[in-house]
């Protein structure tokens, strides 16, 4: 029996910028000063439709894609497939030429075919070569008339290690318009749907999917696939486990597909992941890759891991993310023909195998953050590897426009943490974890951010308190969280920064120094290190500590940085300053209080002081308690007590 494993797919919208993720140009060019750029040669013309596009009489079209390349690395090493079989369906006069990479990116040429007619090609491939990384794909060069490509398959004959379909569940609080999207081009990809055991939609908002105008529609598409189940807002990790739960009681279904609300997916990368997951070798958590929703050729996150030291995500190559492949091509990137390795996987798509529900239980109560990482992590030291898939992604609103360190999320950033760190960590109290967040206490405090300061102690408070708390404020946290933002001015984005000053001082508009005096400071001032970073930071905590702000300056803010520029060694200089909100909405105004200072330096010294003695104590604590925090019982007595 053939298997198809992946399909050569174009895109479902008609979006120019995501082209070169599916068609290769012929050529690339690299334009002095802006690095490398497409050329035009491919054009949305040049798909037809799902599957279909056209070569121009002369021109070469590469599927060297993200989407249409083949990850031989991964199937080789995550699967016992050791024999593939590339089809093409060609229409025309063309030449075919097959390629594979190795973990460098050195590019091979395996097979050349001259086609004409209507032709179909099959090339069998072995996955034998693939231990450090390489990726197949193909090139089709038209002759003297256009060339049409009518159809391209990656399969083999070898039988899957298990079977069953995938029930999805997502999780939505006030996105109803992202949902009816995804759902919608499920029903558009039958070939998707045919995995498919149920669809979980775990609405957990007052702006309800099925509410929407789109619905009835799509409700009568999917039939019975589709569930929509209603809950309050128990977070990312309340809904996931929900969709968990659920997907428990479907005999039907081995594996849970997690996606986020926020999401544009590719139908095809739902069905490769789940026919992945059938041939791993033993039970993988399967991820997808996560592009940038509002800059859409830009890869975010390929292979995530946590540093065990500091206890901190990170990508594997941090420092070559965000990828642009609007930019340079998988051909001049040897770093993505790399077989990377990832601890954990997102959960704005993620597939789950139900064997390892079954043995690890359900999401945390974390509300959300880290929740994902935790899972993998505690999959991981189960015997459960995490495998971060190539040609498997969506796209997703990236944190580039947001500032969630500072908002009420802030609670859960740190909570979250040093709860999984208790539980995961194999260094000694945590190794560097607490001194990293005692240090980003101080940086906020610095910066007059004294209400994500707040959240963290809270944070520390209620992690010091034990386990319990974490399915008793599962409900209560957030909310909590968001009202304690009405204690702290810097936490209001003004919308009209004029009207505030005007209002200060009467009808006469105050002047600010602005850019002249923003870019003197950024040309000025750079991030210090070594000595010089204990000088400036024990300079300005003892400034903040016995410095009294001048009254003009709390009543106007000295100076105006934008957003990229009001880093933690500038804004420290002053007693009040005016910055811009990471999405460009307004400006804040942050400003020196000495009193709350003081109480709050005061507080985190001695709450990480408390943690760092009581680590070992704490971590036996959370770890016994992990079965309980995470079994279906728990979290059935939470969802029958949030009807």
């Amino acid at each position: 029996m053939t298997h198809v494993l992946a399909n050569v797919v174009f895109p479902v919208d008609r979006d120019p910028d995501i082209l070169p993720l599916y068609l290769d140009p012929e050529t690339w060019s690299t334009i002095e000063g802006e690095g490398v750029r497409v050329s035009a040669n491919a054009q949305l013309g040049d798909v037809l439709d799902r599957r279909r596009a056209r070569i121009a009489a002369g021109r070469r079209m590469s599927f060297a894609t993200y989407f249409n390349a083949f990850p031989a690395s991964y199937w080789q090493h995550w699967t016992s497939v050791r024999r593939i079989r590339l089809t093409v369906e060609l229409s025309g006069e063309a030449t075919l030429l097959v390629y594979r990479s190795n973990g460098g990116g050195i590019r091979q040429r395996i097979v050349t075919h001259e086609v004409s007619g209507e032709s179909t090609t099959e090339v069998d491939l072995d996955l034998t070569q693939y231990t450090d990384g390489g990726w197949i794909w193909f090139d089709v060069v038209a002759d003297t008339q256009d060339v049409t490509f009518r159809s391209g398959i990656w399969s083999t004959d070898q039988e899957p290690a298990r079977g069953g379909k995938a029930s999805i569940g997502i999780t939505t609080y006030n996105k109803p318009e992202y949902c009816v999207e995804t759902l919608q081009s499920l029903i558009d990809a039958p070939d998707v749907l045919e995995n498919i055991d149920r669809i979980f939609v775990i609405d957990q908002g007052d702006k309800r999917v099925d509410a929407r105008e789109e619905y009835p529609a799509i409700a009568e598409g999917l039939g019975e696939t589709l569930q929509v189940i209603t809950q309050p807002n128990l977070g990312g990790s309340g809904g996931f486990a929900r969709a968990m739960l659920e997907t428990l009681d479907r005999p039907d279904s081995d594996f849970v597909q997690l996606l986020d609300d926020d999401v544009r997916i590719e139908p095809e990368a739902l069905r490769r992941s789940i026919v992945f997951g059938r041939f791993t070798t033993t039970p993988t958590i399967v991820g997808g890759h996560m592009f940038d929703l509002l800059d859409r050729p830009k890869l975010h996150a390929w292979a995530e891991v946590v540093d065990d030291k500091p206890f901190m995500w990170r990508n594997l190559f941090q420092e070559r993310m965000p990828h642009d492949f609007g930019a340079q091509n998988l051909r001049q990137t040897p770093t993505l023909h790399m077989r990377m390795d990832a601890h954990y996987n997102g959960w704005w798509m993620c597939l789950i195998p139900m064997e390892t529900v079954r043995e690890i239980g359900l999401s945390l109560p974390a509300f959300i953050k880290w929740d994902d990482a935790e899972y993998c992590l505690r999959a991981g030291e189960a015997g459960y590897a995490t495998v971060s898939l190539p040609g498997v992604a969506l796209w997703h609103v990236s944190w580039l426009g947001k500032d969630d360190a500072i908002d009420w999320q802030a609670y859960f950033h740190v909570r979250n943490r040093v709860v999984a760190g208790l539980l995961h960590s194999q260094t000694p109290r945590g190794g560097t974890l607490i001194r990293h967040s005692r240090r980003v206490d101080i940086k906020h405090l610095m910066m007059m951010q004294y209400y994500p300061t707040h959240l963290r102690a809270a944070a520390l408070r209620d992690v010091l308190s034990g386990p319990a708390h974490m399915f008793r404020s599962l409900d209560t946290a957030m909310p909590a969280a968001r009202t304690a933002a009405s204690r702290f001015p810097e936490t209001t984005v003004h919308k009209d920064v004029d009207a505030i000053l005007r209002s200060r001082k009467g009808r006469q508009v105050f002047s600010v120094p602005r850019r002249a005096e923003r870019d003197r400071v950024k040309d000025t001032s750079s991030s210090p290190t070594g000595i010089l970073l204990r000088a400036f930071t024990g300079v300005s905590l003892a400034s903040h500590w016995f410095h009294t702000p001048k009254r003009v300056n709390l009543r106007t803010p000295e100076v105006e940085f934008g957003k990229g520029d009001a880093n933690w060694w500038r804004i420290p200089r002053y007693d009040s300053v005016l910055v811009s909100a990471a999405d460009g909405s307004g400006k804040q105004i942050y400003t020196r209080n000495r009193a709350l200072f003081r109480k709050q330096l005061v507080e985190s010294v001695i709450l990480h002081r408390r943690l760092q003695r009581r680590w070992a104590k704490l971590a036996a604590q959370y770890r016994k308690a992990l079965p309980g925090l995470v079994s279906p019982e728990a979290w059935r007595r939470v969802f029958e007590e949030n009807k």
